[in-house]
């Protein structure tokens, strides 16, 4: 395991940070591997309800570790073999995960760092935060779900301003435009993240699972499509045992005690 990534488990949260201070969190092979190992790992870990992820130092991610890249291999590498086995695998297992995922964005978030971010279920962002969409500063396209995250968050024409002039968005303004969900202050921002965080250990978690199921799957359906996975996710949902209990805890006026 990347030793730029440090995990661990505190109360029903999994909380990943990381950890090169030194280069904004910029990613490597090494980073991406582990990152996505132990995301699809904390679904099988009894007792956690929620991953958090965060950047150590001044900033959450400024993307790909461009330094790292040799001289000679600059124009040679096939970089869509590596968005195909590093990154877009990463993004998939994030969005498909039972698990919500909760982004707290300090400091800069660039490139596919800000894709990681939007990547995530809940995003909120310290008042320092910025979010830019780098890549044509270096004559590449968005990637790791950026041309598909940012449109269907901000609309079509912040997007392509966004991805056209790689122009930073304030965390203010982000929030605004409905692209990440809060701000707070920079003080308070872990304090806020775990809190929403530990939150999810009292929700049901299949619930969570089947409306991340839901939200996922409805990105490719006309509406009669998605009325009908909501049928049926709603079936699958009423036959479990937490909807009698959630049913007769409100009924009760007490807090469901889900298995």
């Amino acid at each position: 395991m990347s030793q730029n990534l440090d995990c661990r488990d505190e109360n029903g949260v999994r909380i990943l940070t990381l950890n090169r201070p030194d280069k904004l969190n910029a990613l490597t092979p090494d980073l991406l591997e582990a990152l996505r190992a132990r995301i699809e790992e904390a679904q099988s870990v009894p007792g956690l309800a929620a991953i958090l992820l965060t950047g150590a130092g001044r900033g959450f991610c400024a993307g790909q570790d461009l330094a790292a890249l040799p001289e000679a291999e600059l124009g040679r590498t096939d970089l869509g073999a590596v968005v195909e086995r590093l990154y877009n695998p990463l993004i998939l297992a994030m969005r498909r995960h039972p698990l919500p995922i909760i982004a707290a964005v300090n400091g800069i978030a660039a490139g596919a760092g800000a894709s990681l971010a939007l990547a995530c279920d809940v995003v909120i962002a310290a008042r320092s935060a910025r979010f830019v969409q780098a890549f044509v500063q270096i004559g590449l396209i968005p990637d790791s779900g950026s041309t598909w995250f940012l449109p269907r968050l901000v609309g079509e024409a912040r997007a392509r301003a966004l991805m056209l002039l790689a122009e930073p968005v304030e965390a203010e303004t982000a929030a605004a435009w409905g692209m990440i969900w809060k701000v707070c202050d920079d003080t308070a921002l872990m304090e806020e993240a775990l809190r929403i965080a530990a939150g999810e250990r009292a929700a049901n978690r299949a619930a969570i699972a089947l409306i991340k199921r839901a939200l996922h799957e409805g990105s490719a359906h006309d509406l009669p499509a998605q009325l009908a996975l909501e049928r049926d996710l709603q079936r699958e949902a009423g036959r479990r045992p937490d909807f009698l209990e959630g049913v007769r805890a409100f009924r009760e006026k007490r807090p469901p005690r889900f298995r």
